[in-house]
């Protein structure tokens, strides 16, 4: 005979992407976005500078992680659309195009110059990759030099606006504000789809995606091109943010092994690494760039026991203990409660 036994509890769990934290994570980064772009009505000038120049750091840091930590390209030439996106938005002013406008168009430019990159480029790996994006980082900065039209090596000025400056530094704010939301939207979104799983597959283990069918060029240029737009438009910002445009400084590869130095602070391969890093990196900039030499001393330090310590990153070493993810990419297991049945025996 069948009998029934008492009610037994058993855990129940469920296949997630978005639990409470990280849906409370994106209530308040739109909280948090409607207090910036508010900003400018409550402060002055020089905070909107701060934050400008944090929003275009964090920029770059979360772009450079989207080649490197998730599509595993490591570059050392991104200043080249930097350059690119500065440069075009200086031609596009001088065409009559309202320099605010300009940047997207900026960004569309400096994605179609690296299409055909993309296709050279890929036929080297690993370090090779590496030297070989800096070498085009070069070659565009002896160009543009070549070019008068541009203001050869000695550069050019952003033609005047016609803006008062207390508002022309609130529109560039507000840019760069736009500029780094719609970045890091991006990637979040990119790296949810089947791209971002194809990405991080080939990253991985390169022949053991192909084998299951994933078109690994397609996993490479899509974040490639991606973080060449995202760096056009940070560098047509930082041309409206210092009004002044010069081949060694917009193409300088400090840009790319500062963008290095903030994803690895903060934890290549996360999505909140590169901000959390870029805090960092403008902290240790505010408090020690007066010390010269010793500043560079400082950072070199603090990177080398940031890997010795925690190799993972500040927020990689934070989320590994608390669990805590804020803008969660793939599926996750989340406990559901339990179920209660009865056993019968």
């Amino acid at each position: 005979m069948m009998s029934e036994q008492p009610a037994v509890a058993t855990p129940v769990a469920r296949v997630v992407r978005l639990d409470r934290i990280s849906i409370a994570a994106l209530c308040g980064a739109a909280v948090l976005f409607v207090a910036l772009a508010a900003l400018p009505f409550v402060f002055a000038g020089p905070v909107q500078n701060a934050l400008t120049t944090v929003f275009l750091l964090a920029t770059m840091a979360s772009m450079w992680n989207l080649l490197a930590g998730y599509a595993g390209l490591v570059s050392f030439g991104q200043q080249a659309f930097l350059g690119v996106g500065a440069y075009t938005l200086l031609v596009a002013v001088r065409a009559g195009v309202n320099p605010f406008a300009a940047v997207p168009i900026a960004a569309v430019v400096s994605l179609a110059v690296a299409v055909p990159l993309s296709y050279g480029l890929f036929r080297t790996r690993g370090a090779y990759f590496a030297i070989a994006t800096w070498v085009v980082a070069e070659a565009f900065r002896l160009l543009v030099i070549t070019v008068p039209a541009l203001g050869g090596g000695e550069g050019a000025t952003l033609p005047p606006t016609g803006l008062d400056p207390v508002l022309r530094t609130a529109l560039t704010y507000w840019t760069a504000l736009a500029v780094v939301t719609a970045s890091l939207l991006g990637i979040w979104l990119l790296l949810r789809s089947r791209i971002g799983l194809d990405a991080a597959a080939v990253r991985d283990d390169e022949q053991a995606a192909v084998a299951v069918g994933v078109r690994a060029s397609r996993a490479r240029r899509v974040p490639y091109l991606v973080s060449a737009a995202g760096f056009g438009a940070a560098g047509a910002v930082l041309f409206l943010a210092n009004l002044r445009l010069e081949p060694a400084s917009i193409f300088n590869v400090n840009y790319s092994a500062n963008a290095f130095f903030m994803a690895l602070i903060g934890g290549v391969g996360t999505l909140e690494g590169p901000v959390v890093g870029a805090l960092v990196f403008y902290g240790l900039q505010f408090f020690l760039a007066d010390l010269g030499a010793v500043y560079l001393v400082l950072l070199g330090l603090l990177a080398i026991v940031v890997m010795l310590v925690a190799p993972e990153g500040l927020w990689g070493r934070f989320s590994r203990w608390t669990g805590v993810v804020l803008f969660p990419i793939g599926y996750r297991l989340r406990a559901g409660g339990v179920h209660r049945g009865r056993r019968r025996t």
